[in-house]
């Protein structure tokens, strides 16, 4: 049996991963009507409510409906706690009217970090503060401070929904595409518009 040689040829040196996108614990973002602010966990009580009224949870792609017990509080404690280093996060804020008379929750606006200085937007408005035009002013305040200094934005509506799609095009979101994403609330794949924001 003959040996090989041995390479003593160089290597080029294993190039380091890309540093992960430093995280930025959510801020308070102010509004004309409202306040959008970090959860709390005394929230849960009035996102409980909404988020069982069947309307809201099929416009979104993870309220189950029935709401489980337990949910609501399942879901601040992930969104509040710290992500794991370079893991992906949602930042959520509640649109708080409380200083202008109104609910302390109104709605909830999230951001969730993708990759390559990317994000997602969410959003819902409980149905009793529906074509007030909070959606549209909570969405406009988030890209306005723009707080993962994303370049992009991106963001996706069922096409049942043609309300949440103007609320994107008022805010500056150009279509992209059809597309397909499945609702928990509904137990099916249901069709989308897909929107995007270039942030500069």
């Amino acid at each position: 049996m003959t040996s090989l040689p041995l390479d003593t040829r160089p290597h080029p040196a294993p190039q380091p991963a890309p540093p992960p996108a430093p995280y930025f614990a959510p801020q308070a973002i102010p509004a004309e009507r409202f306040v959008l602010r970090p959860l709390r966990r005394s929230d849960a009580g009035l996102i409980s409510m909404y988020t069982s009224d069947r309307r809201v949870a099929e416009g979104t792609r993870a309220i189950p409906h029935p709401l489980p017990p337990g949910a609501t509080e399942a879901f601040i404690a992930r969104v509040t706690a710290p992500p794991a280093p370079g893991g992906a996060h949602e930042d959520v804020w509640a649109l708080d009217g409380s200083a202008h008379g109104l609910d302390e929750v109104l709605g909830l606006v999230s951001l969730t970090h993708m990759e390559r200085d990317q994000s997602e937007v969410g959003f819902w408005v409980a149905p009793a503060f529906w074509n007030t035009g909070f959606a549209s002013e909570a969405v406009a305040a988030l890209v306005a401070a723009n707080p993962h200094r994303s370049r992009t934005l991106f963001a996706e509506v069922f096409q049942d929904a043609p309300v949440s799609a103007r609320v994107l095009s008022n805010c500056g979101f150009a279509y992209l595409g059809d597309a397909e994403s499945w609702s928990v609330a509904r137990g099916a794949r249901v069709p989308t518009w897909t929107y995007l924001r270039k942030m500069g």
